[in-house]
Order: C-alpha cells, then sequence, then structure tokens
C-alpha cells in the first residue's frame, strides 16, 4: 500500500502517546514523502510539535461521548476536506473508528477492538501477549506490522525523542527566568492512573533533596493542575530540609514541560507520562513502580532505572491499593537516592 496524505489518530494518555513513538517514526521512515497529520487531545498534541515525523497538527476537542455528537460531525466534514487517503489509529476507541469513517477517509486501518470492526477497512487482530515483546511500545509497531505497512521492527531499540539537546536549551532558558541556575533535580510525584502507583511524597521529597545536595544542585517539581496538593507536600519538605526547591505544577504545558525536564541533570518519577517523557529525552530517570509492571510500561534506554520491591501482589494493576500499599511503602528513599547518584556517575563517565 502506498499513501501521499496518512491521518493518524493519537492515543489519549501522555504515557501511551510517547510509547507510541516508534511506531510514528517508522511510519515516517516507510512513507518519507508522505503528508502525516496527527489528530491529537490538546493535552498530548504538544508532545509532537518538534518531531520529523509530524507534518501537521490537528486538535481535537470533541467531548467524550454522545453529547459530543455536533462536535465529532465537525470535525469529521473538516478532515473529509483534507482528502486524507489513510487514516490509522493508535487510539483504540470506538469514537476514532467512528470519526475515520465519517470523514470518508477510504482506508482505515486500527486494531479490532471496542465493538469497531465494521467502521474499519482493515480490522487488524489485537496480538496475544505471547506474539509481540511485552514492552507496550510494540503493541503500536506490531499494527503496523500486521497491517503491511512495515515488514519487521527492533526489539531492543530505545524510545527517544527528537532534538533533546535544543529543548535543554530551552529548559535552561525557562529555569534561568524562574531564578533557578545550575544543576536540577527534576521531581514528577504525581500519577493520573491512580494512587497505587504513587510513592510517598515526603519520601520524593527526601531523596530528591539528598541528590540535591551531593549535586549542588536546585530541586523543580512538575504535576498537573489536580497534582498540585501532592506536589505542593513535596514541595513543603525540600524546603524543611533545607533544599532550594521550586514547584511548576499546573504552570508548564507540554511542550514546555519537554524542554525544561530535558534540561535536568536527574528525574525522579512514579510511572508517568512524565516518566516517559523523562526517559525518552535520554535524561537519566529514576522511576519507583509498585502497582504496574515496569517490563510493560517501563523507562526504556541505559539512562533509566526501575526502583521496586518484591512484594507477592505486585503488580496488581489496581487503581487504588485495598491493603496497605507495601509495595510502595517499602521503598526507601535512601535506596532510592543511592540509586539516582550511582546513574548519575554512569551518565557522567559515558
Amino acid at each position: 500500500m502506498e499513501f501521499r496524505n496518512i491521518l493518524v489518530r493519537a492515543t489519549n494518555w501522555v504515557g501511551d502517546a510517547v510509547m507510541s513513538i516508534p511506531a510514528f517514526q517508522a511510519l515516517r521512515e516507510r512513507f518519507p514523502k508522505a503528508r502525516i497529520s496527527i489528530l491529537a487531545r490538546p493535552w498530548v498534541a504538544g508532545l509532537y510539535g518538534r518531531e520529523p515525523f509530524c507534518d501537521e497538527l490537528i486538535a481535537y476537542d470533541a467531548p467524550k461521548g454522545w453529547q459530543g455528537i455536533g462536535e465529532k460531525l465537525n470535525v469529521a466534514a473538516a478532515l473529509r476536506a483534507r482528502n486524507f487517503d489513510c487514516a490509522i489509529l493508535f487510539q483504540n476507541a470506538f469514537e476514532a473508528a467512528g470519526v475515520a469513517r465519517m470523514a470518508g477517509i477510504p482506508v482505515r486501518i486500527g486494531y479490532a477492538r471496542d465493538g469497531r470492526e465494521w467502521l474499519l477497512t482493515h480490522p487488524i487482530p489485537v496480538p496475544r501477549p505471547d506474539e509481540t515483546p511485552r514492552h507496550q511500545r510494540f503493541y503500536y509497531l506490531e499494527l503496523l506490522k500486521r497491517a503491511h505497512l512495515i515488514e519487521s521492527y527492533s526489539s531492543d531499540a530505545a524510545i527517544r525523542l527528537f532534538g533533546a539537546h535544543a529543548a535543554a536549551e530551552k529548559g535552561r532558558e525557562r529555569f534561568s527566568q524562574a531564578s533557578v541556575r545550575g544543576p536540577v533535580i527534576g521531581v514528577s510525584p504525581g500519577a493520573a492512573y491512580g494512587g497505587a502507583k504513587r510513592w510517598l511524597p515526603e519520601r520524593f521529597a527526601e531523596a530528591a533533596a539528598s541528590v540535591a545536595r551531593e549535586r549542588n544542585a536546585a530541586v523543580a517539581i512538575f504535576g498537573s493542575r489536580e497534582e498540585l496538593p501532592v506536589c505542593e507536600t513535596v514541595q513543603r519538605h525540600v524546603d524543611a530540609l533545607g533544599q532550594r526547591c521550586v514547584n511548576f505544577a499546573g504552570a508548564t504545558a507540554i511542550a514546555e514541560f519537554i524542554e525544561m525536564a530535558a534540561a535536568c541533570e536527574l528525574f525522579l518519577t512514579n510511572d508517568s507520562g512524565p516518566m516517559h517523557i523523562a526517559s525518552a529525552l535520554g535524561v537519566p530517570t529514576i522511576a519507583i513502580f509498585g502497582a504496574t509492571d515496569d517490563a510493560a510500561t517501563g523507562p526504556t534506554g541505559p539512562l533509566s532505572r526501575v526502583v521496586r520491591e518484591a512484594v507477592d501482589c505486585s503488580p496488581c494493576l489496581l487503581r487504588e491499593c485495598p491493603i496497605d500499599h507495601r509495595c510502595m511503602t517499602r521503598v526507601a528513599a535512601q535506596r532510592v537516592a543511592e540509586t539516582a547518584l550511582s546513574l548519575i556517575g554512569i551518565e557522567k563517565r559515558s
């Protein structure tokens, strides 16, 4: 199949969006002269802006469900006018296929799930767990392979965002405007999926302050507006430990966060969207895992480390812990700090 005008429906979650990056890159390699447009929710769209595979970003603001049917029809009409010859749906929902069908896009490729097979011209069977490598990035690559758009893919390549060096330069400018100069330890103590993924905020503060003290660095805290309370808790504890700390929670769009994360010497985080971004930028990243499976959704590359406590009930994949959250409460701040300092030492020697 050959296409010249491709629409890709992006995923809605930041972590999933990062994990789909290798598939976007493979798509660009397969269709070097095609125009690739990305239909994305506003909170993930900024991830793609500097990537070479993206020729156009199209914002998708329609509400979920039937109450947004009017906006969905408007989006479909706007897409129809662009004459796309192919739609590739990385997003799994029925709605994604419905919009592509209403837009009259002649070739519609996506996984056969959520009851949407009849809306797709190429409904692709969902791979069984034993049919692909475990990490989620291969789920999107396998879609392209099963659709015969690519022949194969590497099973060991790390996820990498383009232009990390340029992003870091911009990030240092942003830190300087906030009167933050010198090395910065980034901290992201939130997690959108649920409380079971969150390490204790006071331990984030203890680990970050310990590393910052050793590196003569400031601590920068990041999070969404909804995560402001937990970020403020971390800030209070870091301040009490006598380390310089600036809280950027709720103050950065995703494109701005990418720049500031790229400028960090180290990033401490839960299993979250910021974890995926920091790791994909090649920033030394320490991720604390408990309820989720790092083999499936962990950071990639040689400058990432996962810290987790081996308990019988983990990974449970639950949003909230029904017992004592032992997978997180047993992870000591000193262990995380020592892992971080060791990783920085490796990065400096490489």
